[in-house]
């Protein structure tokens, strides 16, 4: 990577993180609650990007895929950032008892349900399982990013084995455990309620992001002259392929949860719904259905679209705008029943998680190779032809 390049983007993220941080911390002397309900949004949206890369990086191994070898680097490294999740998970530890009514005692004992989930739902299993999370997470995310660099060396087929041994139950694990974690984080905001689909469906929103985030990186890398000619027009394609089919997916995951729920007409499951269509909560109810899938569907179905930088560009910002307002809205009506109310630490929060995440990413892109050139299918990746 040129070191111009490097220097340059490095201090500018810097600056933008130290700022957040300082303005956010601010944040937390004079608005202590609203810092804690920001931050909160701010960690599960940017955590499950990176745990989005996990996904796709264990899919790819596991299906041999070729076509995505020439941007594989950028995804591993994004998901090398997990280990950072553990220091900027602790605000949250500190924000339990502001974010979560199961963590009152005095609450839970007038509450037969929350006396039922007790259980589970306490500041020390919430705790504990936080960090178990996080732990399989790093442990899957270093492996393969320890066996994929040191192919780079020993240009063995070895290494593809041993990735693959660990995705088959990497993925397994790690879909259970993002699910028990969206339970944990957003889901338990509201513990009467209950979605066994939840899981998926937030697990889906940061698939989406996470393919968002790989393409406007690599579009990013493509204006400054970087991978310009390895990373083609064909793999843009199936990029945009893929953005395609995750807005889809997400919109397939969301509508499904909507219709059982309003179906069967529990009082205990649909005041989830009613409380996000309260006020000018419907307003971004009604945003996020038109915003998240409908404009994008119709925009990336072209076969002209998904060829075209320009386009991908603009769909992958959009997509990422309307996925934060999606987990703006699973967190924040919990805490602003009747109507939202914007704050300034809900950007400040975002950029000082995203920050940190963002410099660990850089220097794992400058301390390692950009392709993985020690993979057997790097030659065929070159030469992938979309049809």
């Amino acid at each position: 990577m040129d070191a111009e390049f490097w220097t340059k983007s490095r201090n500018s993220l810097a600056l933008i993180t130290i700022i957040a941080w300082l303005a956010s911390i601010a944040g937390y002397f004079t608005a202590q609650e609203r810092f804690f309900q920001s931050y909160l949004f701010s960690f599960i949206a940017v955590m499950f990007v990176p745990l989005g890369a996990l996904f796709f990086l264990m899919t790819g191994y596991l299906t041999g895929a070729a076509w995505n070898v020439p941007m594989r680097r950028i995804a591993e490294n994004l998901a090398a950032s997990i280990p950072v999740g553990f220091l900027l998970f602790v605000p949250v530890l500190f924000g339990i008892h502001h974010l979560y009514e199961w963590s009152h005692a005095d609450v839970v004992a007038k509450d037969a349900i929350l006396q039922s989930k007790a259980v589970y739902l306490n500041p020390n299993a919430f705790t504990i399982r936080a960090f178990v999370y996080l732990l399989i997470w790093s442990v899957i995310a270093w492996r393969l990013h320890a066996n994929s660099t040191k192919q780079d060396t020993t240009k063995s087929i070895e290494q593809m084995h041993a990735m693959s041994r660990w995705s088959a139950p990497g993925l397994l694990i790690t879909f259970l455990t993002v699910t028990l974690a969206a339970f944990d984080w957003s889901m338990s905001l509201d513990p009467h309620w209950y979605s066994t689909i939840f899981g998926i469906y937030c697990y889906a929103g940061g698939g989406l992001m996470f393919m968002c985030v790989w393409t406007l990186i690599c579009l990013w890398f493509r204006d400054n002259n970087i991978l310009a000619n390895t990373i083609r027009i064909e793999h843009y394609h199936d990029l945009g392929k893929w953005m395609f089919a995750l807005t889809i997916f997400w919109a397939y995951i969301a509508f499904s949860q909507y219709l059982l729920i309003w179906y069967a007409n529990l009082p205990e499951e649909t005041i989830w719904f009613m409380h996000r269509f309260e006020g000018s909560w419907a307003y971004v109810s009604a945003a996020i259905l038109f915003g998240h899938f409908i404009i994008p569907f119709f925009l990336l179905i072209p076969r002209a679209s998904k060829r075209n930088p320009a386009v991908l560009r603009f769909a992958a910002i959009w997509l990422i705008v309307f996925q934060l307002i999606d987990w703006y809205w699973q967190v924040m009506p919990t805490f602003q029943k009747g109507g939202f109310s914007l704050h300034w630490l809900d950007l400040t929060t975002l950029f000082a998680v995203a920050g940190p995440m963002g410099l660990v990413f850089w220097h794992r892109m400058k301390d390692n190779a950009l392709l993985p050139v020690g993979d057997p299918r790097f030659e065929q990746s070159l030469h992938f032809q979309n049809v």
